[in-house]
């Protein structure tokens, strides 16, 4: 009875004590866990507060503050890890026997040394291993216990601590950073640096490189004009409409509209408009749309030189400085004073009627566009290229800038008395060899702003240093011009983009190196695109197919450099262009302007207004040229087909066969494409331009093939050939190219050979 009474006591005093020692196990645990998460919250605040500063001087207080309370934090878990999982440890490894597996030393134990390394059988799942601690007898492996990190003496060094940290921030803050590095990096460059890496990137693109244009250089004029050049060729104008958004965009402040025989004239003038010429209603509607956009209008109105529209016409051919050329008319003429006039009358009133009632109804509607009073303020008279002045009769008995300065103060004057709202511009290069005195003496200054073209790369060739101080001695202000089509030559079919945008490159220095010289600066640069070099002329590029080169020029000239990044640059989104642009790593720049490059292929993947007739256009130009190689060969360069061949009748059927063998094809392709002209160009012009432009490019072609077919087939219809030597052509005889005492005995050759063709 008393031994059972003892044992009962002694199970309670068991169960107490395991009680209590639950308790307190929880308690320091608890306590543990506090600490820990504690420390890591501070840890956790610390960071917030650095990345919330950009001081460097509170970015190192911070960083020392949160190593020090790291430091602190982490020798007190590895205290208490030691302390709790020695005995554990040792009773765990103590209690397994060596079978195989992974061998781990053993923990010392009763401070001596066993000097033995025990092994512990692997489970399915591998242990949680920790780190290996010297004891000084020897090596242990701590495992590693959960929601207790544990770290090695060495984790206790600041600079790793401070690695850490970055590496956390880093990953935090990846986009946020890479960013912050780039901007540092950009403001670290010094301006010749950045200066240095756009051009570059320029030349990489193929772009021209010019000294002071960049990202940091002077801005782009303040007015930039497009040339709508509508003689011979009008584009519709509802093709017309759809790219003033596109224009405004670039950054177009305005549109320079060459009329020539395109505007419906009334009255003693109507014969002058082309039977294809705009209808009243529609221009009217068209211009109002251009001053909803924002873009002011400048009309060009000839009113000396390239008059031919009107002087080519009977009841005007006595108005001409010299009968056999209706270029320039005769301004001693009064005739030619009134005509002058009527045609600056019908055209100023026909603006400034649209731009009134734009205005008018853009104040009345409460929801309509703001249209400002200022969308028609210049008018431009041309006043280029006269040629023959000064030599009739009548014009003779003064000298020729006396007759020009005078002609150009009467027209200017009567502009300015009847609408003296208005400002009158003028081409320059007739004022280029005047004396300064000459300019002066007429006050030319006062009546008008000149506007100076150069379309060459080298404009201080042709305007020089002297001519820009003369310049800037007369006249308050002046105009520029540049051009982005039909200067490079009077028949091209495509633009060389990169000899205009090097151009418009050129004017954005040169303006922002003469602009100081005018007392009111440079008002603007005009982009010129030609559709004829004159009246007579045939067509050159296409108005579509001078888009690329437009977009490119003015995006260019409006911001005052090239963008080099395709993300940044208005040219792909305006022209909506399929095209993912490339990273620098790739290698492959975004557009291709480098000489004899296809820049071509960047374009083809746009769908901007005439696309298609660009597009058609570099087919077309491809298939000519490849047709133009294949005459030439079979013309030119072989032994079979030459003109000498041809003229004597006398060659191989065989060899002639083999030549022409592909003739037809190229024939039908020639004729395939023609057809298809009508169809893309419909949309942009009239069927007399259309065919026009098929009659000027592809029907010569056709027509020489046809004629080189021909050719082919009298040569291989003979069957019998003559004798060598073959008698002289008859047109060597009648140009005396062959020595007189050959003429006889040649000629008998030709009668034998004549008889003998005829008995064949």
């Amino acid at each position: 009875m008393q031994s059972n009474c003892l044992i009962l006591l002694w199970r309670r005093k068991l169960s107490g004590i395991l009680i209590v020692s639950s308790l307190a196990l929880f308690l320091l645990w608890t306590w543990v866990f506090f600490i820990s998460n504690s420390g890591d919250i501070q840890i956790d605040g610390e960071i917030n507060n650095l990345k919330q500063t950009d001081n460097p001087e509170k970015h190192v207080y911070f960083l020392q503050k949160l190593i020090s309370q790291a430091n602190r934090v982490l020798r007190y878990q590895q205290n208490q890890h030691n302390t709790t999982t020695t005995s554990h440890n040792y009773k765990l490894l103590q209690a397994r026997r060596p079978t195989g597996g992974i061998p781990v030393p053993a923990a010392a134990h009763s401070g001596k040394n066993s000097g033995i390394i025990r092994f512990v059988k692997p489970t399915n799942k591998p242990p949680s291993i920790g780190l290996l601690e010297d004891t000084g007898q020897s090596l242990s492996l701590v495992p590693r216990r959960k929601k207790i990190p544990v770290f090695g003496a060495n984790y206790l060094f600041e600079d790793e601590r401070l690695k850490i940290l970055e590496n956390k921030q880093r990953v935090r803050n990846a986009g946020i950073g890479e960013i912050q590095n780039n901007m540092d990096y950009d403001r670290l460059l010094t301006s010749a640096e950045r200066q240095s890496q756009y051009e570059h990137e320029l030349l990489r693109l193929g772009v021209p490189t010019i000294a002071g244009i960049g990202p940091s250089g002077p801005r782009g004029p303040n007015e930039r004009l497009v040339h709508l050049d509508l003689k011979g060729a009008p584009p519709k104008l509802a093709f017309l409409k759809r790219l003033l958004p596109m224009l405004k965009a670039l950054g177009a402040t305005g549109l320079l509209i060459e009329y020539e025989d395109m505007f419906p004239y009334t009255g003693i003038l109507q014969t002058l408009s082309a039977k294809n010429a705009y209808k009243m209603d529609e221009l009217k509607e068209f211009l109002a749309s251009v001053v909803l956009h924002g873009l002011t209008i400048m009309p060009l109105v000839q009113t000396f030189g390239h008059i031919e529209f009107a002087l080519k016409l009977q009841e005007f051919e006595n108005m001409r400085e010299i009968p056999e050329s209706p270029q320039s008319l005769c301004p001693s003429l009064q005739d030619s004073i009134v005509f002058i006039q009527n045609t600056l009358t019908q055209i100023i009133e026909f603006h400034l009627s649209i731009s009134d009632a734009v205005i008018n109804s853009s104040s009345t509607s409460a929801d309509g566009p703001s249209v400002h009073s200022t969308a028609f303020t210049h008018i431009h008279i041309g006043c280029d290229e006269v040629s023959r002045m000064g030599e009739c009769v009548r014009c003779r008995q003064h000298g020729r800038h006396e007759i020009f300065l005078t002609h150009i103060t009467t027209i200017s004057n009567f502009v300015r008395t009847h609408w003296p709202q208005l400002q009158v511009v003028i081409w320059d290069d007739m004022l280029r060899d005047m004396m300064l005195s000459e300019m002066q003496h007429a006050h030319i200054g006062s009546y008008v702003e000149p506007m100076i073209w150069v379309y060459a790369t080298d404009i201080y060739r042709f305007i020089q240093p002297q001519l820009w101080d003369m310049y800037a001695k007369v006249f308050p202000t002046i105009w520029t011009a540049s051009a982005f089509k039909g200067a490079f030559g009077e028949s091209l079919m495509i633009p060389p983009l990169q000899r205009h945008l090097e151009n418009n490159m050129r004017w954005l220095a040169v303006i922002a190196k003469e602009s100081g010289r005018f007392s009111k600066g440079i008002r603007g640069l005009a982009l010129t695109g030609w559709q004829r070099y004159d009246h007579f002329a045939v067509l050159c590029e296409l108005f579509p197919v001078g888009i690329p080169s437009l977009i490119t020029s003015l995006s260019t000239v409006s911001k005052g450099y090239f963008v080099t990044n395709p993300k940044e640059s208005d040219i792909l989104r305006v022209l909506e262009c399929a095209f993912h642009p490339d990273s620098r790593r790739s290698g492959h720049p975004w557009i291709q302007l480098h000489p004899n490059s296809h820049h071509s292929q960047l374009f083809s993947a746009c769908s901007y207004p005439g696309s298609m007739v660009y597009k058609f256009a570099l087919r077309l130009f491809e298939k000519l040229s490849e047709s133009q190689n294949y005459l030439l060969h079979v013309q030119d360069r072989s032994a079979w087909m030459s003109e000498y061949n041809v003229r004597h009748n006398f060659s191989s059927p065989l060899r002639v066969h083999e030549l022409t063998l592909n003739t037809p094809i190229y024939i039908n392709e020639l004729c395939a494409m023609a057809r298809e002209a009508h169809e893309v160009m419909f949309d942009v012009f009239d069927e007399y331009t259309i065919v026009e432009f098929v009659e000027q490019n592809i029907y010569p072609t056709i027509a020489s093939m046809q004629q080189q077919l021909g050719k082919g087939q009298r040569l291989m219809q003979r069957r019998v050939w003559p004798q060598r030597p073959l008698p002289f052509s008859a047109e060597l005889v009648e140009l005396n190219l062959v020595p007189a005492n050959l003429i006889n005995v040649d000629k008998v050759c030709s009668d034998i050979v004549s008889s003998d063709d005829r008995s064949h």
